[in-house]
Order: C-alpha cells, then structure tokens, then sequence
C-alpha cells in the first residue's frame, strides 16, 4: 500500500495508530484538528511527536464544535466528570466529532491523492461513544466514497483491542515510550500519566498496569 492519512490527536490510540501506518504504507500524512478543547496542549504534543516521527502533520481549526456542542471538553464551564455515569453518555462525548473530522480528512485526502484514512477509535473499551463503534465507521466508509465519489478505505487498528493490547502494540511497534511519555490522553492536557482521576487517564491507566503485569508474568 502506498499513501495514508491519520487523524491524529497526539494521544495514546492516535500516536499508536500513526507508527502502526508508518509500517503499513510507504507515505503517511497526519491531520488534526483545533475545535476548542480543554485539552489543546494535545495539539503541541501531537506537533512534536509528529516531527519525531518524521510526519507531516496538517492542524485545522473548527469552530463549529465549541459553538454548538456543549460538553466538558468544549464548555470550561463544565466539569469534566471523574466517573462514567451508567445511564447516560458521558458529558466528555463531543457530538459529532468523530465524524467531522473523518469528514474533513477525507476531503483533503483526496485533494492529495490519499484513499487510506486512519482512525484510533475502537469500541472494546466501548463508554458510551457511539461514534467510535465499527457500524458507524463501516457505514461512514460508505457514505463517504459515495458522496465524493472516491474508493476510500478506513482502516481502525484499534477497533477490537483494548487498552492493554493497545499498550501492546505500541511496544510491539517499538514506541512503547513515546506513547507513555510524549502523548496527552488527559482531558485536562496533562502529558503522560496525565491527571490520574478523569475517565480517559483512568482507562489509560488501567490498561498499563495490566499489560504490565501481562508482560511480568511472560
């Protein structure tokens, strides 16, 4: 395979996915996106690992979503909750997103001549993001090579893993401390290990203790 695009965020799946293309396909470009979140510093980690890595990385602001979507990642005014409620998304869950940018990036894959698109969402750990399911990308998938008339391919190597495997792969893939050290998965855009109490380092956390103690035991 030859060119590929990822949609990159600088965080644990996304800089896990981008050394993933980077053994896939002989070109790869990566894309983020500025909508207004609590964590922009992603967007400095994702620049930098993006230059270690030898990527070029294209940042794109969107305003849309700070303007409409009211949530705690777009509304400093909202707290970003520390545990997952059960019955209900959770208030971290930005409407849309992930179909904005997949949106946005295959737009200018095309315009570079780019039909392999790169998505860290999964839905083992699946917590209420109905935009990270394998429907949704698989009918995405569709939609977007009918609406621009172009062969398309999203590819979601994260999709049935879960945080520990992700943890795994990176370390297969050599970057096991990239990941730990450079990438930002905190909702409040603190690197590494992050804040410790919001659900995104928590899930991050968990995931590294138990490939940890995998790994231990091998």
């Amino acid at each position: 395979m030859t060119k590929a695009l990822v949609i990159f965020s600088g965080g644990q799946d996304s800089t896990t996915c981008l050394f993933w293309a980077k053994k896939q396909f002989r070109e790869v470009q990566a894309i983020a996106f500025d909508y207004g979140q609590r964590h922009i510093t992603e967007l400095s980690a994702a620049q930098k690992i993006a230059d270690l890595a030898n990527v070029k990385l294209s940042i794109f602001k969107i305003n849309l979503l700070k303007s409409v979507s009211h949530n705690s990642l777009t509304d400093n005014s909202i707290d970003v909750e520390t545990d997952q409620p059960d019955h209900r998304p959770p208030n971290t869950l930005v409407e849309g997103r992930n179909m904005l940018f997949l949106t946005y990036a295959a737009i200018f894959a095309k315009a570079n001549g780019v039909k392999n698109l790169i998505t860290g969402v999964g839905q083992a750990d699946y917590n209420g993001y109905p935009d990270c399911r394998n429907d949704f990308i698989v009918s995405l998938n569709q939609t977007l090579n009918l609406s621009m008339d172009f062969d398309y391919q999203i590819h979601t190597p994260l999709m049935w893993l879960d945080k520990s495997e992700i943890w795994q792969l990176a370390d297969e893939l050599g970057v096991f401390e990239i990941v730990r050290d450079m990438t930002i998965t905190c909702y409040h855009g603190i690197a590494g290990d992050g804040c410790g109490v919001c659900p995104s380092c928590k899930l991050r956390g968990r995931g590294l203790s138990n490939y940890l103690k995998s790994k231990n035991h091998e």
